[in-house]
């Protein structure tokens, strides 16, 4: 008897950061939900955003088809990874298996929900306040990522989220922070695209900062920029730019790259 190839690979380090990764740079993913009048699959585009522990957000209408079949059954599925030249297929994309959890306009986390998935998607701001718009926080039960051909994944929910002490500490000092750096470092903010995510120069503005890293974007251009190590308090955040920003430069101008 045949034995049956297994097709998964041993999910290691590399596979969880791909996986962090498209899910933090995503702005936009396909959700599958379940239509609640015919039981049958649905899928459509949402805009997408992080929470700090790295749990997909999404805002939608009461109009668009996939609410009532996340408020009737929670059970979705997300795909995220753009394409690029050449064969679709051969691009890196994850799945995210999850439970839609609707946040309440006056919970205690839809402010800071609210003030994230809007720094990271700022034309939602026309629409946001609107009466039939709400957040959901797709909490993830697992995940199947593909890195490629022949680079196929399973991951748990564990392996996608953060559970930092500091996690709470670090949202309520994001806000402030992100403003002084896009206020006062745009220099330094450029750094970090040009050295660490090997970006061309531009107009680069930060986005959001948790516990393993932060979002930089410029126009649609958007980059995932990781901490050498989770950050463990808010001064610890401050410390950890600063010492990015000098690494930058001397790295850029080592390379004879103008700083």
């Amino acid at each position: 008897m045949t034995q049956k190839k297994e097709v998964l690979r041993e999910t290691d380090a590399e596979a969880v950061r791909l996986a962090q990764t498209l899910i933090r740079k995503a702005r936009h993913a396909v959700i599958a939900t379940l239509d609640p009048a015919t039981g049958g699959p649905i899928a459509t585009r949402v805009g997408l955003s992080t929470d700090h522990d790295g749990t997909p957000v999404i805002l939608v209408s009461a109009l668009s088809a996939h609410t009532p079949a996340l408020l009737a059954d929670p059970r979705c599925s997300l795909l995220a990874g753009e394409t690029g030249k050449g064969d679709p297929l051969v691009h890196p994309r994850v799945t995210v298996f999850a439970r839609a959890r609707e946040i309440a306009r006056d919970a205690a986390e839809h402010a800071r929900i609210e003030w994230r998935y809007l720094s990271h998607q700022p034309k939602a701001k026309l629409y946001a306040g609107l009466g039939d718009f709400r957040f959901f926080r797709l909490e993830p039960t697992g995940a199947s990522l593909n890195g490629g051909f022949g680079k196929a994944y399973h991951l748990t929910a564990e392996d996608l989220l953060t559970s930092n002490p500091a996690n709470d500490e670090l949202a309520a000092a994001e806000k402030s922070a992100v403003e002084h750096m896009n206020a006062d470092h745009a220099n330094a903010i450029s750094l970090y695209a040009r050295f660490f995510a090997k970006a061309p120069a531009g107009n680069w503005r930060m986005t959001g900062i948790d516990a393993d890293g932060f979002d930089i974007a410029d126009g649609d251009d958007v980059q995932r920029i990781w901490f050498p190590a989770p950050l463990t308090s808010a001064r610890d955040m401050h410390m950890s730019l600063v010492r990015m920003a000098g690494e930058a430069r001397a790295g850029l101008a080592s390379a004879g790259e103008t700083v």
